[in-house]
């Protein structure tokens, strides 16, 4: 059934041909003969021809259907019928849109994921309805090729962000990827650039980053083959889309261990940073399950110190992380196909991997959060309402207030995990703390080099207990408050089960 909501509009329209007018299109939210709105088409044409629809929803229900009645003598065919709320933003949902902007990320990767395996490009341009839905042969179902180059593009645009496209060289040719590099970044005078121009857009798009494959180390990888003929398919399609366009970045597809050896032996001068993901369960214990991630992050970046003093390759090269699949993932699929809730205890178990992070940023390239709606999202959906996952809000608080200077952090701070950071001005130290503990720990804290004023403001992530979570359309139990504070004289409180940021003045 369709998710409406009471008083609430619904645009969109039907595509139909033949000699059956006219035609009735309603929308039915309950079963007598008043829960329902219909759109009277009088005529239509032997030719497919589009006609609006627009309802006001009369009850709120996840249950709701669209019914359409030939009243006419006649044939009808119908070839595309789309419905959604009237305030969507270039056919994405205004409530989750603005979920995604408030989290303020700064760069989306896409298609994916393992689903690049089974997505060619050029299925997702050209005229919206006129695109042939195909089977996802990955995480089943059907791909319907609505959302495809250019809305992925106006979506970055919308959300200010940059895009990061991950190119197929399982299935797909070489050719393909040249064809989508010049699609993107060609002028309007190349052969895939007048395609891109013909379909609405003529500057190009400068795409920046680029992903060669995802995750082709594993052999659950449409096209996986072993580490010594994927290297030359690797170097093969690098110098393939440096030579349309040299300045874009490449991202090479890593996997700590043999696989990274091949890959820095044999690829260092065809890749600009190196594609790393790993994903956690759920582990026994608020304190083991919270640091289990930042572990994760710690034992990456180890390996990657290692191999610049033990591979020749890499000697005077500087290619780092770009962590762009990580997160928790285990649980009841709730919110669909690997779609399940998080809990407190996976928020304090992200703030603690972004610390390991500002830790080494040195080596950090990038890290994604993986994903953003529903599927292991940040934000969780419901045909009708829209919500922070305890994670998102992590995310969106440390994106927001956190610095971006690092600043070392010594002494045994256990059982919190602790990261400091000043603001771009240096006139605000931020210090944010996780605690997986049951009680509010006091952490002592000395500045060396500056003087706080012992003003500032404090923000806490917390619930009721390590399983509290957010559901879509329901009143948040795990949110985030924030107060000031003046007192600030030698230590730092972090209430029990919480994420703490301070955000301090200095002199």
């Amino acid at each position: 059934g369709l998710g409406v909501v009471a008083g609430k509009e619904y645009a969109g329209h039907i595509i139909l041909c033949g000699s059956a007018a006219p035609i009735a299109v309603s929308l039915i939210w309950g079963d007598g003969p008043k829960d329902r709105q219909t759109v009277t088409i009088d005529k239509i044409a032997a030719d497919y021809t589009s006609h609006p629809l627009r309802f006001t929803a009369g009850a709120t229900t996840d249950d709701a259907h669209l019914e359409i009645i030939a009243q006419g003598a006649g044939t009808v065919r119908i070839g595309i019928l789309s419905l959604m709320p009237a305030d969507n933003v270039k056919g994405m949902r205004r409530d989750t849109l603005n979920l995604i902007k408030e989290l303020d990320a700064p760069i989306y990767r896409w298609p994916g994921g393992c689903f690049v395996g089974c997505y060619h490009w050029k299925d997702g341009i050209g005229e919206r309805d006129r695109r042939a839905p195909k089977p996802n042969t990955v995480w089943g179902g059907v791909e319907h090729n609505d959302f495809g180059m250019h809305e992925f593009m106006e979506f970055c645009k919308e959300i200010n962000a940059e895009p990061y496209i991950c190119v197929d060289d399982g299935i797909s040719t070489m050719a393909d990827a040249i064809d989508e590099v010049q699609y993107c970044n060609g002028s309007s005078d190349t052969p895939m650039g007048k395609l891109r121009a013909a379909n609405g857009h003529a500057k190009p798009f400068n795409v920046k980053w680029w992903a060669i494959g995802n995750e082709m180390f594993g052999e659950w990888e449409r096209g996986y083959i072993p580490l010594d003929k994927y290297v030359e398919r690797h170097n093969e399609f690098a110098k393939a889309m440096w030579a349309v366009d040299p300045k874009i970045t490449l991202v090479g597809c890593g996997a700590v261990g043999p696989w990274d050896e091949g890959m820095f032996a044999h690829c260092a001068d065809n890749v600009s940073a190196m594609s790393e993901h790993f994903y956690c369960q759920d582990r026994v214990g608020v304190m083991a399950h919270t640091h289990l991630a930042a572990g994760h992050v710690h034992r990456i970046c180890q390996a990657y110190r290692d191999y610049r003093q033990t591979i020749p390759q890499l000697k005077d090269k500087k290619i780092d992380i770009v962590m762009d699949e990580w997160n928790y993932w285990y649980g009841h699929e709730v919110y669909g196909t690997v779609g399940p809730r998080f809990f407190l205890k996976d928020a304090l178990g992200i703030a603690a991997a972004l610390h390991e992070y500002y830790r080494n940023s040195d080596l950090i390239e990038m890290a994604n959060y993986a994903q953003t709606v529903n599927v292991i999202g940040a934000i969780k959906t419901t045909k009708t309402s829209a919500e922070f996952d305890t994670t998102g809000l992590v995310l969106k608080l440390y994106r927001n207030e956190y610095g971006t200077i690092p600043v070392t952090v010594s002494g045994d701070v256990r059982p919190l995990d602790v990261a400091a950071a000043w603001t771009k001005d240096h006139k605000r130290l931020t210090i944010g703390i996780v605690n997986p503990m049951m009680t509010a720990i006091d952490l002592p804290i000395e500045l060396d080099g500056a003087r706080l004023t012992g003003k500032g403001t404090c923000w806490t992530i917390t619930g009721p207990d390590p399983l509290s979570y957010n559901e879509p359309g329901k009143p948040r139990t795990v949110d985030t408050t924030k107060r000031s504070v003046t007192d600030i004289t030698g230590k730092l409180n972090a209430p029990a089960l919480s994420i703490t940021l301070y955000v301090l003045d200095a002199d």
